[in-house]
């Protein structure tokens, strides 16, 4: 007899004001850290444009996002979604305006800085933004090792 083992995925909602950047930047590293032990969603609380300079920093890592399109938490609540994890990785008073999902959901807060909030040169922006990826990876192998 043949017998098939269906294993359960643990699905992530990555959440911040925007997902223009760091909601972004989680999602597409559990999917490219994860295998299929995972699934990975992001959203925003107001949806804007995605941020050129995550964009630019995540091909650096090899990884494409530029046909990524942001999408609303709020959209996801109403459609019924369940998670695992719901991420905030936004600021803690912007992080507390996340609706509560249905289910069991394991709620985490992950601060990390704004990439459209930093100053300086072209070239400095883009050293900060490489900071937040890196400190953001760390954060997600931290979770794909925990969780499983």
């Amino acid at each position: 007899m043949d017998y098939k083992i269906t294993v359960k995925k643990i699905r992530v909602l990555f959440v911040c004001i925007h997902n223009s950047a760091r909601s972004q930047m989680a999602e597409a590293y559990v999917r490219q850290l994860s295998g299929d032990r995972f699934e990975s969603e992001s959203a925003g609380f107001k949806p804007g444009k995605l941020n050129p300079l995550v964009v630019e920093v995540m091909k650096e890592a090899e990884i494409d996002i530029s046909g990524h399109k942001t999408k609303s938490v709020f959209d996801f609540f109403k459609q019924g979604r369940l998670y695992d994890y719901v991420i905030t990785v936004c600021d803690e008073s912007s992080g507390q305006q996340c609706p509560i999902f249905p289910g069991i959901v394991k709620r985490l807060h992950w601060s990390f800085a704004d990439p459209s909030s930093f100053d300086g040169t072209y070239e400095e922006k883009l050293a900060q933004t490489r900071q937040v990826r890196d400190q953001i990876r760390k954060a997600v192998e931290n979770l794909i090792k925990e969780a499983v």
